[in-house]
């Protein structure tokens, strides 16, 4: 049988096959030549030491022990073409792996999406990034793949209690992803690979079935005692179905506003804002790693923080090393920044959103929308910060010691943030209660990360769709709206999810509930 052992080797050793099994021949104490395969189950960097270590989790095969290399096949789908329908309304993670358990289960799923196809959503990023012009339905957050295809794709999560994360990743390489996703601590696919993957689980909806609509927005549901009837798009089409899954993101505003207007339930959810902070990776390398130069064995370091500021958590968020900061607005007159990495994060710069818990008393200004509070709180921010810049995408900015300085940064350097900065004071940005927790947080930060908190770290304003301002309330055992039958909220934009992985086993879970009320095993 194979041997199951931990280790603990210098960064060399794990990237390199022949130096990692001379080392294990000395621990099982044969021959190099009697080694026959080592399968890494997991890897993770340890640098709370001097030196930096990797720890491996690894099988080690000898010669004569069976050893079958892994291929991870996509679900032999059956044609669904003539199956019963049921609409999935975003084509982001939660609808796309929603449709494959659909075809999985026997239903045809038809996918429409307000953005485009993975590769037309390009011009418009262009367009935002280089002439400030924000396409409403073609953005970095709508789009074929949502807003993890063009913002990243980091596979981590916390959410294994929620569903087989497993299987997701899996999936993931079945339709392309690297095999390292299995075994990374912090699994990451990369903007400039997602999105074929994304495209090609496209495809195989299409190829069994399936239908997706691009450039489809959906506009009304069509409801009769309280029970779902089908759904109608901005090109005035009716789509008939009584099951509905609703997948649209956690930017989705006008879907929220849809569901007030039709006084079906939702009710206003706390999220967490901040800025997003950008410094040279070499800086943060020489943080975590303890080093003047990180080497070529090692990835670019991340790092994670959180400290309790005035009775509220103040922490780094989708922390994007060797990345870049992203325009994220959905709509005219608003900045919203998010960041991303490519796959090999080979870029000079770190950044991460900092970001303060919000609780639903911050919303008492903004009572009178009712459930939509959070999100008209959220919007007043976007749109000062839009007014601050000149009224571009330019992204308001302060270098971090002038912010917790109280002093408007003389100049800001060039950051990789295409549309540019204008220099502010932050205060003018946030609320007086936020600032101040941000002054202080980062100030803290600083004496917990030594050499995080400088002027050569640039903040930008703001980092504000970290979660959904709303919850669509559905029921814990069905899945199913609590007021309309047939609806079934799903993924970021419901509240239920975080993130590609989550929004993904709800995407799932809301499909085999689907599946379940209609008695197909």
């Amino acid at each position: 049988m194979p041997q199951e052992l931990l280790l603990q080797v210098n960064p060399e050793i794990a990237a390199n096959e022949l130096l990692l099994k001379e080392y294990l021949s000395k621990q099982v104490k044969v021959s190099i030549d009697e080694i026959q395969h080592v399968s890494i189950l997991k890897r993770s960097i340890d640098a709370r030491q001097k030196s930096v270590r990797i720890n491996l989790k690894v099988l080690v095969y000898l010669k004569g022990e069976d050893f079958q290399e892994i291929k991870f096949q996509i679900p032999e789908y059956k044609n669904v073409a003539n199956a019963q329908e049921v609409i999935v309304v975003g084509a982001g993670p939660a609808g796309l792996f929603a449709a494959l358990q659909l075809i999985e289960l026997g239903l045809k799923p038809i996918v429409i999406e307000r953005g485009k196809e993975v590769r037309g959503r390009r011009r418009d990023l262009k367009a935002i990034n280089v002439d400030h012009i924000v396409n409403e339905d073609s953005n970095y957050c709508f789009g074929e793949g949502g807003a993890g295809t063009y913002s990243d794709g980091k596979l981590y999560t916390r959410s294994k209690k929620r569903g087989d994360v497993t299987r997701i990743l899996e999936l993931f390489v079945a339709f392309g992803a690297t095999p390292d996703i299995l075994v990374d601590a912090h699994p990451h696919i990369g903007t400039n690979k997602l999105p074929q993957i994304i495209q090609d689980i496209r495809e195989k909806i299409i190829e069994f079935g399936g239908q997706v609509l691009f450039e489809t927005r959906l506009t009304d549901i069509l409801v009769k005692n309280n029970e779902v009837q089908g759904i109608v798009t901005h090109k005035g089409d009716t789509i008939l179905a009584n099951k509905l899954i609703l997948a649209t993101g956690h930017s989705a505003r006008d879907i929220y506003e849809l569901l007030d207007k039709k006084e079906i339930f939702i009710e206003a959810k706390a999220f967490a804002l901040g800025v997003r902070a950008e410094h040279p990776q070499s800086l943060i390398d020489s943080i975590q790693y303890s080093c003047d130069y990180r080497g070529e064995y090692l990835p670019p370091a991340p790092y994670s923080i959180v400290k309790q500021v005035n009775g509220r958590g103040m922490y780094s968020f989708c922390m994007c090393p060797g990345g870049v900061i992203a325009p994220c607005a959905t709509s005219p007159g608003e900045v919203v920044t998010n960041g991303w990495s490519p796959s090999k994060r080979d870029q000079a710069t770190a950044n991460s959103g900092i970001v303060i818990e919000l609780k639903l008393e911050d919303f008492k200004p903004f009572a009178k929308f009712g459930a939509l509070a959070g999100m008209e709180f959220q919007k007043s921010i976007e749109r000062k910060a839009w007014n601050l810049a000149g009224q571009t995408q330019k992204a308001p900015a302060q270098r971090m010691i002038d912010f917790t300085q109280i002093r408007v940064s003389s100049e800001i350097p060039k950051t990789s943030y295409v549309p540019g900065t204008t220099s502010v004071e932050m205060g003018q940005v946030f609320p007086g209660f936020l600032t101040e927790i941000l002054r202080e947080g980062f100030t803290e930060f600083g004496k917990s990360m030594r050499g995080y908190l400088t002027n050569e770290a640039i903040i930008h304003a703001p980092e504000s769709r970290t979660s959904s301002p709303v919850r669509i309330p559905r029921d814990l055992y069905t899945y199913e709206h609590l007021q309309i039958k047939g609806l079934y909220p799903c993924g970021e934009g419901a509240g239920y999810a975080g993130g590609i992985i989550s929004a993904a086993i709800d995407g799932e879970k809301c499909a085999i509930m689907i599946a379940e009320a209609l008695k197909i095993k």
